[in-house]
């Protein structure tokens, strides 16, 4: 192979890579919330989990996306070992659609569908309309990579060497698994070898024979993503990665075992394949044939296997034993393995944001106790906490800007814009929560005294200041547009409260009720709990103005 082929082979892989990936991205855009309520249709029936992942895998064009997706999840603790071994069979039958797809043909409509989608794409006035564009964009970018890639390897059906080489693998079934999964390792997508390998089918490089213990090395080197992005994560994700491997493994050496006990099996195969098309009236391609292979394969190891989930998770957990301990550090839902789809990890954020309020609502009742209790094991305790959330606002910060990144739609923009303003007035809640324990702290020390309205006052003004944060983390979690403006009703009390409560002390310190130290106290504490309501009536504003689209 000249240089200049192999950078026209590399071109067209780049295309049909790049092209499967805006079509996910824009079909993953159009389906918008169905995805994500697809995903919460996870339970403990196995042939759920194995739906939904052949669904996702369908909608995202990628099986190696859904499984690190799922190690993701697993590891956040929302899906279970069992869950995600269903799921992760259901992303093998999901991913030969694009197998399926690629075996059409239909390189001769790729102009066609780029002609189309770039119209759609720069003129379309709605949302959905550059959606399908950028679908129709990427159909025919994949099959002009593909169509590249056919007319590049043309040549090598009349090589003596890759001929050779072939007649190698050929005749060794292990060889040919051995190819495939560098293959695979290599391009990082199983879609992609498949496409080489129907090219090279197509244009009668290799044998029908040739090509399927290739297909089946395909299988388990997709599975190299999942385990490479396991890396760092608890025990169970590492599981769910090494119980891909060991089913895509176990398929792929039944079929090899089969293979050599029946060398004649990829012989009546292909006369079952070609016997099926000719019963329905239709001629079957080589490509078609091979794709009609890859599903067959997929769906009766799922078959095969799905009754032994149980026996995969006994083996995978005695492989990876569980650590002695096992600190629960920093963030709890996001994942990095999650950013490949936007909307997911947008939902996963939400739920670490509803943690983080929580902990903001944990700092602020304690900021109450250790003032009017003058308890200082609180205030150490409080610290802790704002420490908690100080790195949590950083690390969802971050998050959100890796996702900015990533090509989103206007609902998810809207949501990652509203989640911004969320992380910053929650953090300062708990900022404001600091600040008072440091005033108790100083409460404490001076041995200051403050008059029983003064007590009072403050007292109530903590109960204003605890009512409204709570309310603000049940908006957050159920987007009640209701329940948000019912926070900017409250703030104007507290608003209220503040200013008068403020005259109430001047009064006070006038008519030398109050000793002017303890004046200053005071006037600070009130300060601060003020500005928690302020500070969540922002978080209220975001959910109005920002997830509507929710």
């Amino acid at each position: 192979m000249s240089l200049g082929m192999l950078f026209n082979l590399l071109g067209g892989l780049g295309l049909f890579i790049y092209g499967m990936r805006q079509m996910g991205d824009g079909l993953q855009k159009t389906a918008g919330k169905k995805l994500r309520q697809l995903l919460e249709m996870l339970t403990t029936n196995r042939i759920a989990g194995v739906l939904v992942g052949t669904g996702v895998t369908a909608i995202i064009q990628s099986s190696s996306a859904t499984t690190v997706m799922v190690v993701g999840f697993v590891n956040a603790g929302l899906m279970t070992l069992k869950q995600s071994i269903g799921v992760i069979m259901g992303a093998n039958i999901g991913t030969t659609i694009t197998a399926q797809l690629i075996a059409f043909k239909l390189t001769h409509y790729s102009f066609h569908a780029i002609a189309i989608g770039a119209a759609l794409y720069l003129f379309g006035k709605k949302r959905k309309t550059k959606y399908l564009g950028q679908v129709f964009l990427g159909f025919g970018i994949l099959f002009l990579g593909l169509s590249t890639m056919k007319d590049t390897m043309r040549p090598l059906r009349d090589s003596q060497m890759f001929a050779h080489a072939m007649d190698k693998f050929g005749s060794s079934p292990i060889l040919g698994v051995i190819l495939g999964t560098a293959m695979t390792v290599m391009v990082q997508s199983s879609s992609a070898s498949i496409g080489i390998l129907i090219s090279l089918l197509s244009i009668n490089a290799i044998t029908y024979q040739m090509a399927v213990p290739i297909l089946l090395g395909d299988n388990i080197g997709t599975t190299i993503t999942a385990l490479l992005s396991s890396i760092g994560t608890n025990s169970t994700a590492k599981r769910s990665a090494m119980g891909h491997m060991i089913f895509n493994v176990l398929g792929t050496f039944t079929f090899i075992i089969a293979l050599y006990l029946i060398p004649d099996l990829p012989a009546m195969l292909k006369s079952f394949f070609i016997g099926l098309s000719n019963y329905f009236g239709q001629d079957i391609s080589a490509g078609r044939m091979l794709a009609n292979t890859h599903s067959a394969f997929n769906i009766l190891n799922t078959l095969l296997w799905l009754p032994f989930v149980g026996v995969i998770v006994q083996v995978v957990t005695s492989l990876i034993p569980e650590k002695e301990v096992e600190l629960a550090k920093g963030t709890k839902y996001i994942d990095e393995r999650m950013i490949e789809t936007p909307g997911v990890a947008l939902d996963q954020t939400k739920k670490e944001l509803v943690r983080m309020g929580k902990l903001s609502q944990k700092s602020v009742i304690k900021a109450q106790k250790s003032f009017l209790q003058e308890d200082e094991d609180l205030v150490a305790d409080l610290k802790e906490i704002e420490e908690v959330i100080n790195d949590l606002e950083c690390t969802i910060v971050a998050y959100l800007t890796d996702i900015s990144n990533r090509s989103l739609s206007e609902d998810d923009i809207s949501r990652l814009n509203g989640y911004l303003n969320i992380v910053d007035a929650i953090e300062s809640v708990g900022d404001n929560a600091e600040n008072i324990a440091e005033l108790a702290e100083y409460k404490i020390e001076h041995n200051l005294e403050f008059s029983e309205q003064a007590i009072e006052e403050v007292e109530y003004m903590f109960e204003k200041a605890n009512e409204v944060v709570e309310l603000s983390v049940e908006v957050l979690e159920e987007l009640d547009t209701k329940k948000a403006n019912k926070i900017l009703e409250l703030e104007g009390k507290i608003d209220t409260l503040e200013s008068d409560y403020r005259q109430a002390h001047l009064e006070r310190l006038n008519d030398g009720d109050c000793l002017p130290v303890s004046g200053v106290v005071f006037l600070d504490v009130l300060e601060n709990v003020e500005h928690v309501g302020d500070q969540v009536t922002n978080l209220a504003y975001s959910v109005l103005e920002n997830l509507k689209c929710e």
